[in-house]
């Protein structure tokens, strides 16, 4: 057996795809759910063996999961391996009585519930499906099952968004009392519908991003939120384990169409193409991918990167010869960054900054750096 501990597993289907979204989706085909599950089933049996005996954590993503037929996303979480920390994310208006109880009896212990806002005016501006009453509902049909580690996911910098309108949306995401919040800027890709449609408030929305960010960390902090990554805020005890494999750097399988995985130095993304994927694997076949070689240069940076975004300290001994020694008392005289033993850790005023400190500790990447093959 292997020794990754985190799968992720990932459900495309949604009833609508909405305008800023750039994640790979395929909109309704009910008629293939059942068929990609099998899918789905056989990759994973393929890859089990890089899987360890017990896992740690499993993510169901998308897309959206709960879109997916009740009676195949019992099938699918029927046949997962066991994990301490089981997520499913979930848009509000999918969740019933019934499919938070199947969630929870099928061993779900934490939902990810895109909210995005409370503001219906906001909501029709991202195309959302669900309102805040079906944001309420789906949270308390949640609780009503038991389910005891809710996550929240709110957007800013939405076309037509106030300082006032990211104020409410907070108080009422707090009134709920989630475990966790995901609070994202809203990043729209250049050349889609949405930018077309809303070129020129995004471009005045971008200009805002910092206060929105401030407004985030200090209403979130103050209601007695851990600020534990750039974009993320929990209860004690509650970070999201799944998200912070990523960032502390460890292995992890993806299965279906578009995931990626990283293990024994590689890195690989299955394609986004729905038909080749289900009939690779109909017959017995891994589906089709791209392949990365990821050097220790590479991997380096990326702890560096990605552990910069976490409220514990970094080890540099870690990421040797991924940082510019220099830059590290650059930053630290200027307050952004300090040191805790023989890590580092960036201050308010550094993880405020966004990535700019970040980039400026980066050291110039090797020339003989790897590049994708496949």
């Amino acid at each position: 057996m292997g020794g990754i501990r985190h799968l992720y597993l990932h459900l495309p289907f949604c009833a609508h795809r909405c305008g800023y979204c750039d994640f790979v989706t395929v909109v309704g085909r009910r008629e293939l759910h059942g068929r990609y599950l099998d899918a789905l089933l056989a990759e994973l049996e393929l890859e089990r063996e890089l899987l360890a005996p017990e896992l740690d954590t499993v993510y169901l993503g998308g897309g959206t999961p709960t879109f997916t037929e009740a009676s195949e996303l019992e099938r699918l979480l029927a046949a997962l391996p066991g994990a301490g920390e089981v997520t499913v994310e979930a848009n509000p208006e999918t969740v019933t009585a019934q499919l938070a109880r199947l969630l929870r009896s099928g061993g779900v212990t934490r939902v990810s519930l895109g909210a995005q806002s409370f503001q219906p005016g906001l909501l029709a501006v991202l195309e959302r499906q669900a309102g805040p009453a079906a944001v309420r509902r789906a949270f308390y049909h949640l609780r009503d099952a038991s389910i005891d580690n809710i996550s929240l996911d709110l957007v800013y910098g939405i076309p037509g968004q106030s300082p006032s309108d990211l104020a409410c949306d907070l108080e009422e995401a707090i009134a709920l009392a989630p475990e966790h919040l995901s609070c994202y800027e809203l990043e729209a890709k250049p050349g889609t519908r949405f930018t077309r449609a809303h070129g020129q408030e995004l471009a005045r929305q971008a200009e805002a991003m910092e206060g929105y960010f401030e407004l985030v960390v200090e209403t979130l902090v103050g209601a007695g939120y851990r600020w534990y990554e750039t974009a993320n805020f929990c209860r004690e005890g509650r970070r999201a384990r799944h998200n912070l494999a990523y960032w502390l750097g460890r292995d992890y399988l993806g299965v279906g169409i578009g995931a990626v995985s990283t293990a024994g130095g590689l890195r690989w993304r299955n394609r986004p193409g729905l038909g080749a994927y289900v009939a690779a694997l109909a017959a017995g076949r891994r589906p089709p991918r791209e392949l990365e070689e990821l050097g220790a240069d590479v991997r380096r940076r990326e702890r560096l990167m990605l552990g910069l975004r976490l409220d514990e300290p970094l080890r540099l001994d870690e990421v040797v010869g991924a940082f510019d020694p220099g830059a590290v008392g650059r930053l630290e005289r200027l307050g952004l960054l300090e040191r805790r033993g023989n890590g580092v850790v960036l201050t308010r005023h550094g993880r405020l900054l966004g990535g700019g400190a970040t980039v400026e500790l980066l050291a110039e990447m090797p020339a003989n750096s790897p590049v994708a093959v496949s």
